[in-house]
């Protein structure tokens, strides 16, 4: 079994999902007393954060670089970026060290194409929304229509997931503000939407709404758990 690195602590929330679901899907692959080989750097989310609405990109990116070393120090076979948003920052990483990075949006869009959907509403923070890195991704590589919320809606997304997913707080008024963003891209055609922040799983569920709901986090465990059993 290969062994996992994870970048994690963006936030630790989502990143305790991701060790659990690793384990889980060790357990369920090969029974027994199996668990995931995991090897696991996590850094302290309050600078990252406020680096990220400075737009101090070059101190992310150091962060991002130095955290792939010490994973791949500690004897990772590849790793995982336990955040959609950070992603931003793979180009500048992988020159950096030698195992190589699961990207989630690429394990997502495995998904997407598997299951035949061509255009998918994409939800997490305004980074991930707006910028190119996580949607030119999905249309360039894979070929798939990405549609996001309008400003007002991607303003609302995005805040909850700070002052609130972030810090463990799930409130069923924020929960009802997604699911009517959910609806609205799909009135636009959206075939399935992206919980493209690893946080947001932990607010909404499939069982909330006839929305097809892809989230990232547990399709990024699944394809590592994958990768790493694969002989």
């Amino acid at each position: 079994m290969k062994t996992i690195g994870l970048l994690g602590g963006m936030s630790w929330e989502s990143t305790a999902h991701y060790y659990s679901g690793l384990n889980k899907g060790v357990k369920a692959e090969l029974g027994g007393l199996h668990s995931a080989k995991i090897a696991m750097y996590s850094v302290d989310f309050a600078p990252v954060e406020a680096m990220q609405h400075k737009g101090d990109l070059q101190g992310l990116a150091a962060v991002m670089i130095d955290g792939a070393k010490r994973i791949e120090a500690a004897g990772a076979d590849f790793m995982l970026i336990c955040t959609n948003t950070m992603h931003e920052f793979v180009p500048d990483m992988e020159p950096e060290i030698n195992i190589p990075i699961l990207h989630i949006a690429d394990a997502t869009a495995e998904v997407i194409k598997e299951s035949g959907i061509k255009k998918v509403g994409l939800l997490g923070t305004a980074f991930t929304m707006e910028k190119a890195f996580y949607k030119d991704r999905l249309i360039e590589k894979h070929g798939i229509d990405v549609i996001t919320p309008g400003a007002d809606e991607r303003k609302a997304v995005h805040d909850i997931i700070y002052q609130e997913l972030c810090l463990g707080e799930i409130k069923d008024a924020s929960k009802a503000v997604y699911l009517r963003i959910i609806d609205r891209l799909a009135e636009k055609g959206a075939e399935a939407v992206i919980l493209g922040c690893t946080e947001i799983g932990m607010l909404v569920k499939p069982q909330d709404t006839n929305v097809k709901l892809l989230d990232t986090t547990e399709i990024h465990a699944e394809k590592a758990v994958e990768m790493a059993i694969k002989e």
